[in-house]
């Protein structure tokens, strides 16, 4: 769907009080048009709607008039060293900046996560700045749960049926 359909269809979505999707068309077009910084804006205004400060600071954060609180909020969300590039979800070489100002938030935050990570890194590389972040993601396992311990026999029991019936049919295969 061209770009100018589909902001037509955001602001229709906006008209009508349908803020996630039109959410999650402009999420769709700024992955699409990642140096398109109105996109990225207006993004930002419907998560301002949602009083989502630290979204909307993400996708303002390559403004030159971005808000402090916004940008604190953001920073302070995605602070770790690949969670900012990763969370910027820019693509290809900072020199696609539509502004200086955005190019050198871009060049900061790229030689940031360099320093913090001992390597260098490269927006079009995501692998480059993502090291680690998996591990330190992953969640401790818990206690087990009584759902848990009942979904985890009824597979079982699932299973042994199977591998009987199969038995079974491979025994009177051959009888």
């Amino acid at each position: 769907m061209p770009l100018r359909e589909t902001l037509a269809r955001v602001d229709a979505d906006l008209a009508a009080g349908r803020v996630p999707v039109a959410r999650q068309r402009l999420r769709g077009l700024v992955s699409a048009f990642p140096y398109d910084l109105t996109l990225r804006r207006r993004l930002a205004e419907v998560y301002r709607l949602y009083g989502d400060a630290a979204e909307a600071g993400r996708w303002m954060y390559l403004e030159e008039d971005r808000d402090a609180d916004e940008t604190a909020a953001f920073e302070a969300r995605y602070g770790r060293d690949g969670e900012l590039m990763k969370a910027l979800a820019w693509r290809g070489p900072e020199a696609m900046a539509a502004t200086a100002f955005a190019e050198g938030q871009l060049v900061a935050v790229r030689i940031a996560c360099a320093e913090g990570l001992g390597h260098p890194v490269a927006w079009d590389d995501p692998a480059s700045y993502r090291d680690g972040l998996e591990e330190e993601s992953e969640e401790p396992s818990g206690p087990w749960s009584v759902s848990g311990v009942l979904a985890g026999v009824g597979c079982l029991v699932g299973a042994l049926a199977f591998l009987a019936i199969w038995v079974i049919g491979v025994v009177a295969l051959f009888d």
